[in-house]
């Protein structure tokens, strides 16, 4: 690093336009180096007028790339090792560094907390004919042996739990917000004292420019908070920031069994801390910690969450992508009481 800053440099990012490469354009601008986006042009292709975009398909059309020097490549869209390879492999002589955006879904023994960057991953025998969905974590970890094969020493695996904040088009986090600024009776589950983790997308694009900066390989978890937090403090603070009239109703997590709802889908965020993945929600991040990884006050990822869902158009608020709908709230809540 010289005495103005860090040395500037060029970073191609692979994606770019969805959610997470929006957030690693901004803090990569912010701190001065030079973008380019390579993507298929069909998610938001006006945003970033004034940035060099380079169009194809990862699978296939990749000459645009062809010839190009950059200093790191962020790879936030790759999910088959056999279009990764197409990808690495071209960058391989041109780029310095290969950075991957991974999971840490890719863990294959999660039922006890401190999972950390030495746990063993998960495997696939044919990775050519696995669902993306069914297999996500397995793929994922098939997409890092490829890169790492291919980049060696020159590749970073960064592996995020839950990515939330504004923009996130999954709604698995902005749930919680949305639901309580309605207020009344709302359904807590479990008992409050499960642990939660996740981490706001612009804290992991600041991280992973920072990481770069750096010139740091290897792999790192990056999840939030940096101290532990329970599904309590979580809705909580959305109950602080967003309305004190919102009544959290805590239901037990067997009840919800009962009822065919299930933690992490029907009630986003939320993994018991016990039973066979309850290593998800509490990560180990002491790697990342030691690298500068640094996570903003919940409550402002709450605030700016909420503020920008309320920007969407009226047909996208009509419905959430995540968690139950009111009325199955209301029934759940009533059969509760009778419980």
């Amino acid at each position: 690093m010289n005495a103005s800053g860090p040395e500037k440099q060029k970073i191609l990012i692979l994606g770019g336009t969805g959610f997470l490469g929006p957030a690693l354009v901004e803090a990569s601008r912010a701190r001065g180096h030079t973008i380019t986006i390579f993507h298929r042009g069909k998610t938001n292709p006006t945003l970033f007028p004034d940035i060099e975009k380079l169009y194809g398909e990862r699978d296939g059309s990749l000459q645009a790339l062809q010839g190009r020097r950059w200093d790191a490549v962020i790879d936030t869209c790759g999910f088959f090792p056999q279009v990764v390879k197409k990808s690495a492999e071209l960058l391989a002589p041109n780029v310095g560094r290969y950075v991957f955006v991974s999971s840490v879904s890719v863990y294959r023994d999660i039922d006890q907390p401190g999972v950390n960057e030495e746990t063993p991953t998960k495997s696939l025998e044919n990775p050519e004919k696995a669902d993306k969905r069914k297999n996500y974590g397995e793929l994922k970890a098939a997409c890092e042996q490829m890169i790492a094969g291919i980049f060696q020493n020159r590749s970073l695996i960064v592996r995020p739990g839950l990515i939330v904040g504004p923009g996130d088009v999954t709604d698995r986090f902005t749930y919680w917000p949305t639901r309580i600024a309605l207020g009344g009776e709302v359904l807590a589950p479990g008992d409050g004292a499960d642990p939660v983790q996740f981490i706001d997308v612009r804290d992991l694009a600041a991280f992973m420019v920072h990481l770069i900066e750096g010139g740091i390989t290897g792999i790192l978890n990056a999840v939030g908070p940096v101290q532990s937090m329970t599904m309590k403090d979580l809705l909580e603070t959305c109950r602080r920031e967003l309305n004190n009239d919102a009544r959290l109703v805590w239901v037990h997590e067997t009840f919800l069994h009962q009822k065919n709802l299930a933690p992490w889908s029907d009630l986003p965020v939320w993994i018991p801390r016990v039973g066979e993945s309850r290593g998800l929600s509490q990560i180990s991040i002491s790697r990342a910690l030691a690298q500068g990884l640094s996570i903003r006050p919940l409550s402002q990822t709450i605030k700016d969450s909420i503020a920008w869902w309320r920007t969407l158009p009226p047909d996208r608020r009509e419905t959430l992508r995540s968690g139950i709908t009111l009325d199955t709230e209301r029934e759940i809540l009533a059969s509760w009481k009778c419980y």
